[in-house]
């Protein structure tokens, strides 16, 4: 007995917006609708009757009235489902409208352009995920504007930030993806050129009096887009990928930004740092004391293998020929796979965002694990000025390895260091070692970072 696939082994993807619009029976309709379309454009151009335009539309309503796995099975035959579908399509309308169902047309461009659909109907929750996002880390960024936290490179405290900015980095990122996929979503094309790309067919299909002096395809192009809600091709692309390459660059980026995000709640979620916190899990198995981060673990998945999947894509640009073999088939599974991972990504980071808990004093203690030297660049600065820059170089190193040997507070140490240096008399040691006054341009940062729109 065959079973649809349920998601079993796609949290990241279950429940989302985008694996309804990625579905097969979201793709059916996307064909039917892009079927209907091409019927109604020709009508509106005088290619056929605008009763038939009519009738095509009627029947393609809905795609529970086709079996999609029937189809599934008939498209080995052809190598693509949309041979299968016009006949059905076909069928299913009165015998006076069956030749205008499909006429002219070539299976790409009924997939290609159903593919177009999809993606728009997938972007356009998934962009309200991002919105969703952006305005939950703008509103930490706020909230956390000057909350003092250690910055890390290497995996190491290298010197203090806030949290505050770091939110309003990880916003960033999110309006990044946000204005690369609006771009996308606004050239999505509809795909319309016939066996060759050249339209010839509409142009045969055309009454003889008509075809004098113009060319029917062109009109009809419009028509067709227009139907759809795509943009207009300047030329078909059944071997120039553009759209296709365009959308899975932007997907990609849009999964390593999230992930980017994922990568620093994963970090900041240790039991060991605790500095931030998804909240309880849902799942009874949990033990109490921990709080398992599954939404930053399902966006780092996605992250991991949304290049993949763009890859492969990238890689069927070099499509030979005016209608390739193999190349555009390719596409079609890791296109559907990068939507439903990146929407699904987006659907997490909304509600990661959302719920996230700030832990400001177990950022403050993490401040303290190198007793002091996590300023040691500002003592430097400081130093170098009054004894010159090679001597605050020997003494701030003398003083943390006395800190290191005596388990004792750098402050501690410099405050004999100051009695032996009569140039660096008067310094106020507890402001020059205070990590929350050596946070730099954080907090202006993060406030012009909030400018954004």
């Amino acid at each position: 007995m065959h079973e649809s696939d349920a998601g079993l082994l796609a949290p990241g993807r279950a429940g989302s917006p985008a694996e309804t619009t990625t579905g097969d029976s979201a793709l059916l309709q996307a064909m039917l609708d892009a079927e209907a379309a091409l019927t109604r454009a020709q009508a509106a151009c005088g290619l056929a009757p605008a009763e038939a335009g009519r009738a095509v539309t009627s029947a393609a309503a809905d795609a529970d009235r086709f079996d999609v796995r029937d189809l599934a099975l008939h498209a080995r035959a052809g190598g693509d489902p949309v041979g299968p579908l016009a006949m059905a399509l076909a069928a299913a309308v009165e015998p006076d409208v069956r030749p205008y169902v499909h006429r002219g047309a070539t299976g790409q461009d009924i997939l290609d352009t159903a593919a177009m659909l999809v993606a728009a109907r997938t972007l356009a929750p998934l962009l309200d995920d991002l919105a969703r996002s952006a305005d939950a880390v703008a509103r930490l960024a706020v909230a956390h504007r000057n909350t003092p936290m250690a910055g890390r490179t290497f995996a190491q405290h290298a010197a203090p930030t806030t949290f505050g900015l770091k939110a309003a980095g990880w916003r960033s990122l999110i309006l990044d993806a946000r204005d690369r996929l609006s771009a996308v979503r606004e050239s999505l094309p509809a795909q319309l050129g016939g066996v060759a790309g050249t339209l010839a067919a509409f142009e045969a299909y055309a009454p003889a009096e008509d075809v004098d002096g113009i060319d029917p395809g062109l009109p009809l192009v419009q028509a067709y887009a227009g139907e759809l809600g795509l943009a207009e091709p300047l030329l078909p692309w059944h071997t120039l990928r553009t759209p296709v390459a365009d959308l899975a660059g932007a997907l990609a980026f849009t999964a390593g930004a999230l992930g980017k995000m994922a990568a620093d709640v994963l970090t900041l979620s240790r039991t060991e740092i605790g500095e931030i916190t998804e909240g309880h899990s849902d799942d009874p198995s949990a033990a109490t004391h921990r709080a398992d981060p599954v939404h930053a673990t399902l966006i780092a998945a996605a992250a991991r293998r949304a290049p993949g999947l763009a890859a492969t894509l990238y890689g069927s640009l070099a499509a030979e020929d005016e209608r390739p073999a193999g190349a555009w088939h390719a596409e079609w599974e890791p296109l559907r796979d990068l939507l439903r991972l990146v929407g699904g990504a987006a659907h997490h980071a909304a509600e990661l965002t959302g719920a996230l808990r700030v832990v400001p004093y177990a950022m403050r203690e993490n401040l303290q694990l190198t007793d002091g030297l996590i300023v040691s660049e500002r003592l430097a600065a400081v130093f170098a000025e009054r004894i010159g820059r090679r001597r605050a170089e020997e003494v701030l190193l003398n003083a943390a390895d006395r800190a290191r040997a005596e388990t004792t507070d750098l402050a501690d140490v410099l405050a004999d260091v100051l009695d032996e240096e009569p140039e660096l008399a008067g310094l106020d040691l507890g402001e020059l070692t205070d990590p929350a006054r050596y946070t730099g341009c954080a907090g202006s940062l993060t406030d012009r970072a909030l400018d954004r729109g």
